[in-house]
């Protein structure tokens, strides 16, 4: 006995296969393409390798067990993962919508998995995009030798070092007061930092050259940052592997 869901209008709302190859014609000259297979395969990946991958996840690995931690990883990779990555782009490519457009031609009651969908995405955004901000801080504070978080700065009097920073670390000093300059209590908000504020902008600067033309714009920036996290992991791999003890982590 097959179940079958009242879905009425589904067949028109989805285009046939012919419909779709004259679709192609008629759209073809209008519809951006991708300069290569190569552009649009790196924005696959890029889709899913990104802060997460760098930063998250190596901390999840190690505190739940290293390698062991890889055997349900890999295993939920292949049954799950893969299965609705795939699935993902055989729905988008057979009704060529984006995310509104597809769960409102499956149903008209789906269309709010889309708009959660949008807003899920817009939130990530605003995160990274504050990440981001902080790595640029930081990637500019670099330059400086010694590094500004390699050592506690001196007292107003020039006899010492700043006490808050000796009962704590230069990396934590550098974080929590030069960095984000937090209150002391939480009802205090405190004022923006000019700083943390031209990064921001900066990051999102970049992100709007990026997309300013679409595919055209994207498609070349995939290149580095798709192919970037990759280059990160696996200078963190070979340095972990050189660390003393990795052997026994892994």
């Amino acid at each position: 006995m097959k179940l079958k869901l009242p879905n009425p209008g589904l067949e028109d709302r989805i285009l046939t296969h012919e419909q779709l190859e004259r679709l192609e014609v008629e759209e073809a000259g209008d519809r951006p393409k991708w300069d290569n297979k190569t552009q649009y395969m790196l924005t696959c990946v890029g889709f899913c390798v990104g802060l997460g991958n760098v930063w998250r996840f190596p901390y999840l690995c190690q505190s739940h067990g290293g390698g062991a931690f890889m055997i349900p990883f890999l295993i939920l990779l292949v049954f799950e993962g893969i299965p609705l990555l795939h699935l993902e782009f055989a729905i988008g490519q057979r009704l060529r919508k984006g995310s509104l457009g597809v769960w409102r031609t499956v149903n008209p009651y789906m269309l709010g998995v889309g708009i959660s969908s949008m807003f899920v995405s817009l939130l990530i955004s605003l995160y990274y995009n504050t990440i981001i901000a902080w790595v640029m801080w930081y990637f500019f504070n670099s330059f400086q030798d010694p590094l500004p978080w390699s050592q506690c700065p001196l007292n107003a009097n020039q006899t010492g070092y700043v006490p808050e920073c000796e009962r704590s670390s230069p990396v934590d000093f550098f974080w929590y007061r030069q960095t984000l300059n937090t209150t002391a209590v939480i009802d205090d908000t405190g004022g923006l930092q000019w700083w943390m504020v031209l990064c921001l902008v900066s990051a999102w600067g970049v992100l709007y050259i990026c997309c300013i033309r679409g595919i055209e714009t994207t498609g070349k920036a995939v290149y580095v940052t798709s192919t970037l996290p990759y280059v990160v992991l696996t200078i963190f791999l070979i340095r972990g592997l050189t660390l003393k003890g990795s052997l026994d982590g892994i």
